[in-house]
């Protein structure tokens, strides 16, 4: 009884949320228009000159990369299945320390990270303006900022303080707000006011305030709670099921998995043929969209009916909205909603992320990466 009213006692939830996770949740309207007007101050200038013999030209580009690790690369990911079907040029995610071979002077880098001193990021920033790639950076500080200033690199920075991930506004529509004004995508202006209107009223139906009985989100932690998630989406929804799995990582401390319609229907369908000694220790969500053509809906409807007697239990979400982004942010924010009442439910705070911050502070130990990036920058300027 105690978990099923749980989540409608204000304090015991503030008590658990110590950083107040859920503040975040409730305020992604407000950080989305914040994080428009900060874009739409950044000039991208037609050249930088670094040194005499060292320039970067910025004009059309023939491919776009987005540079970042965790919640600072999933704003490239779900920019990618939003704009799939009016970007001209192709776009790629780079998660590691160097950029792909093919990256050049015709190659547009955007380079996220909300600390500054992602060393992944950091690193492949350096690859990036070595190959005199059209770089623009995106942070709240560090060594990013502080090595944008130094090349003279157009940057835009974010407010600082915050868990990575609550930054997700200000990883996501800058890229867009950036790729217009460089005349490489076309208006989305109502794109984003509808999302908008969206995004405020999936807030409010989820708010800690209103009661389990009425808010999908408490609802959902609670079916959740005592398995392991997995997450399918599929197109549009590619990069929300990625998401929504790492915030159930971040925010819950749980694992979890993601995969997509229709791949996974030829070869993780077949895992669920496994002994139910093992998959009754899974739940499944399933982000779906009214819209869906009728080959994928016959597809999910096929695996679900195959799962359902699998996994402990089959949710689904339906995304809501008109437009494309309006409908990718609602499952978006729901999901973030849902993990931290998750978290509650489990009584841990979802904000400190202990395991990744123990990671960085060993490979600094070992390692001097900002030293060696900061001489090669030396090296670029002199």
């Amino acid at each position: 009884m105690r978990k099923a009213t749980l989540l409608d006692q204000p304090d015991e939830v503030k008590r658990i949320d110590k950083s107040n996770m859920l503040g975040h949740c409730m305020r992604i309207p407000d950080y989305c228009e914040d994080a428009i007007k900060r874009a739409k101050l950044v000039e991208i200038p037609k050249e930088v000159t670094i040194s005499k013999r060292f320039s970067i030209k910025y004009k059309k580009p023939k491919n776009i990369l987005i540079v970042g690790m965790g919640g600072s690369a999933i704003g490239g990911e779900m920019l990618r299945g939003w704009l799939r079907d009016e970007l001209p040029v192709p776009v790629e995610i780079c998660r590691d320390y160097d950029l792909p071979a093919y990256a050049d002077v015709d190659t547009l880098a955007f380079v996220i990270s909300y600390s500054g001193d992602t060393e992944e990021t950091l690193s492949a920033f350096v690859d990036a303006i070595r190959r005199k790639c059209m770089t623009v950076t995106i942070t709240s500080g560090g060594h990013l900022l502080s090595f944008s200033k130094n090349l003279d690199i157009p940057h835009m920075v974010i407010p600082d303080g915050w868990p990575s991930r609550a930054s997700f506004p200000y990883v996501f529509f800058p890229i867009a707000i950036l790729l217009k004004r460089m005349r490489i995508i076309s208006a989305i202006e109502r794109d984003i006011e509808e999302a908008s209107s969206v995004l405020r009223r999936v807030a409010r139906e989820n708010a800690p305030e209103i009661p389990t009985d009425k808010n999908p989100s408490k609802k959902l932690a609670l079916e959740v709670e005592g398995t392991i998630p997995v997450v399918y989406g599929f197109g549009l929804y590619e990069g929300v099921a990625h998401r929504l799995k790492t915030q159930f990582n971040e925010n819950s401390k749980l694992l979890g998995r993601y995969d997509v319609f229709p791949e996974l229907d030829h070869n993780e369908v077949v895992g669920w043929e496994a002994s139910e000694s093992l998959t009754k220790n899974f739940s499944v969500i399933l982000l779906r969209d009214y819209e869906e053509c009728a080959e994928l809906r016959h597809k999910i409807e096929l695996t679900k009916s195959l799962i359902s007697n699998r996994a402990r239990k089959v949710h689904e979400i339906y995304a809501t909205g008109k437009g494309k982004l309006a409908r990718m942010l609602s499952l978006k924010c729901i999901g973030d909603f849902l993990t931290v009442y998750l978290a509650v439910l489990r009584g841990v705070d979802p904000t400190p992320v202990r395991s990744i911050e123990e990671i960085k502070r060993g490979m600094r130990k070992r390692f001097d990466l900002v030293g060696r990036l900061s001489r090669e920058i030396e090296n670029i300027l002199s």
